[in-house]
Order: structure tokens, then C-alpha cells, then sequence
């Protein structure tokens, strides 16, 4: 894979459906925070990489940039699973990247708070 683009990522973590199924109406209501909560845990696992190597040698020694790696792979799959869970697809996902980016470059950003 010499592009890995958001479909490759979500037909990969639906390839591992055996583990769960987000479109399972029997779910409960808190799995997508569950599913966001786990992401934020891994987040914090790169981090402590980062904390505990040094940010230069976590991205330059081979030994460490592996382990950091196979965090920040990890962080992606539980995104992935929030998307499955959400039914977000990767077009949708790209218009808002797309809407955001260009908002934050005309200067038009908004809060859209709920």
C-alpha cells in the first residue's frame, strides 16, 4: 500500500467485524463513547512514548519509532471502529475535512456547537 487512505483503513477494521458488529441495534447507547474513550487511551500511549524515549529518539531509533508506530496504528483503529459505529463514511468524513479546511483558510471558522 503506497497510499493508505481512510477506505483502505475502514475496509481493514471491517474486515474484523468477528469482534463486534457496530450496525447491531442490540448495542448499547454508550459503545461509540466507549469506542471514543478507548481511542483517547491510546492516544495517551503515544504519548508515553514520547515522554518516556524523548520525541527524537521515538521518531529516530528503530526500536522506539516500531513501538510508536504500532500505537499510532492502534489510535487509527479505534477511530475507525467510531466510524463504523457512527456509520460515518470516508466520503462524508472527507467533505467535512474539506468544508474545515477551507473554512480555516478563508478565515470563515466557525463554533458549531450543539
Amino acid at each position: 500500500m503506497v497510499d493508505f487512505s481512510v477506505k483502505d483503513m475502514l475496509a481493514m477494521q471491517s474486515a474484523l467485524l468477528g469482534r463486534y458488529n457496530p450496525s447491531d441495534e442490540s448495542a448499547p447507547v454508550e459503545t461509540g463513547k466507549d469506542k471514543l474513550l478507548w481511542m483517547i487511551g491510546e492516544v495517551g500511549s503515544v504519548i508515553a512514548i514520547i515522554k518516556k524515549y524523548g520525541e527524537s529518539r521515538a521518531v529516530t531509533e528503530n526500536v522506539y519509532r516500531v513501538k510508536l508506530l504500532e500505537e499510532m496504528a492502534d489510535v487509527l483503529m479505534c477511530y475507525a471502529d467510531v466510524m463504523l459505529y457512527y456509520g460515518i463514511t470516508a466520503e462524508e468524513l472527507k467533505e467535512a475535512y474539506t468544508d474545515k479546511f477551507e473554512r480555516i483558510v478563508t478565515g470563515r471558522v466557525m463554533d458549531h456547537g450543539v
